[in-house]
């Protein structure tokens, strides 16, 4: 083992800079397809448009109105007298600019869930990214595990034919045999679903990822300065900070709703034998169609003032939470890297079995703790990535 891990150790730090940085892009290839292709995604982008459109029609002009009134005398059918009237309502002039500005912080708003969509779903196609390069690393760590059970099975089915192993030592063998074709077909079982799962995340199209190794990440030493860019870069905040605009904005806008609202048009009556013609203008006081919406305007800002104060924590708390699990992770990698280069070969330890040395209950030991030790060290690697996406998400 120490053999076999420290050449891969070497090869793994002389590649590491290239590796990573090829594993990078080879992931946001796939987030980049699956951006465009998910159907979620596309549906929010849909709506989003519909949104900022449902905004803008709230501050067009009401429906010009047109009656007629067609009136006759009782007594005399023959006195008549008609009247047409053609008239435009209107609200007071500044309340559109200030209607027009809102909309526009509406429209960011918009932007901003969408963009917090979009991350949420490019995060968790990470991480299936991840899992899938966990399971292919597994699926190397297993193939050499059966194919080890294989010849030994082969080995001792012989001896046990010239009588120099016995039923239990064999027993003991065909058991791992079994262990390690189950372990196989399961890990196979869950590659080809995590697989199938990225692809229905594409649209249900094909996504080439063959990758079978982590990207590389560092991990950042300066929490200060890590804050400094997740809080920043954080898309919750940016939303909710886009609905506290939203809603001061709204409290703007029915405060500016006490204006009178204006009506201007044409009139014209007709009675027999003389025509009138004139202008039609009107004054509408909202005493009570805007009764509580400045009173519920102040209300909503103070929610969004509240939810926005309340993410910043929950953000804050959640970054020093996975910063401490990345670093523990990080601490137990190191440690298990350690100990790889002092355990002894696979080889090693088979030669020993082989020329007596130690004893089948001895070598399973053995052999148990390494490979035991190689799956902890995948599984602890994975977290690691995924705790460091999670903390870097806003890069997404």
């Amino acid at each position: 083992m120490k053999r076999l891990i420290t050449l891969s150790a070497l090869c793994a730090a002389m590649l590491f800079p290239l590796t990573g940085l090829a594993q990078t892009d080879r992931i946001e290839q796939v987030l980049k397809a699956i951006e465009s292709n998910n159907k979620e995604l596309q549906a929010n982008r849909q709506l989003i448009i519909s949104q900022k459109l449902e905004a803008r029609a709230g501050n067009n002009l009401p429906d010009p109105t047109l009656s007629y009134a067609h009136l006759w005398n009782s007594k005399d059918k023959n006195e008549t007298t008609g009247e047409l009237i053609i008239s435009q309502s209107f609200d007071f002039p500044s309340l559109y600019a200030t209607r027009g500005r809102l909309n526009r912080l509406k429209a960011t708003a918009y932007d901003s869930a969408g963009d917090l969509l979009r991350q949420e779903k490019l995060l968790q196609a990470k991480e299936l990214c991840l899992d899938i390069i966990m399971l292919r690393q597994q699926k190397q760590l297993l193939t050499e595990r059966l194919r080890n059970a294989e010849e030994l099975a082969k080995l001792y089915a012989k001896r046990l034919e010239t009588g120099d192993a016995n039923v239990l030592e064999t027993n003991k063998i065909n058991l791992e045999l079994l262990n390690a074709k189950t372990e196989a077909s399961l890990n196979t079982t869950a590659l080809r679903n995590k697989l199938q799962e990225l692809t229905a995340r594409n649209g249900n199209l094909p996504i080439p990822f063959e990758e079978s190794s982590f990207p590389a990440i560092v991990f950042p030493a300066n929490y200060e300065h890590l804050q400094a860019e997740v809080v920043s870069a954080d898309r919750t905040l940016q939303t909710l900070s886009g609905e506290s605009l939203v809603a001061r904005k709204q409290l703007s806008v029915n405060r500016s709703q006490w204006l009178p609202r204006l009506e201007l048009g044409y009139r014209r009556d007709t009675d027999t034998g003389l025509r009138f013609n004139g202008i039609v203008v009107g004054v509408s006081f909202p005493i009570f169609d805007n009764r509580h919406k400045v009173k519920m305007a102040k209300a909503q800002l103070l929610s969004a003032d509240l939810r926005r104060e309340d993410a910043a924590t929950r953000v804050e708390s959640e970054l020093s939470q996975l910063y401490r699990e990345a670093q523990s992770l990080h601490l137990a990698m190191e440690e298990y890297q350690s100990t790889f280069h002092s355990q002894q070969s696979l080889a090693l330890l088979k030669k020993a079995l082989n020329g007596g040395q130690i004893s089948m209950i001895e070598y399973f030991v053995e052999v148990s703790v390494v490979y035991q030790s190689r799956q902890n060290y995948l599984q602890l690697e994975n977290q690691y990535q995924k705790a460091m996406a999670r903390i870097y998400k806003g890069r997404l």
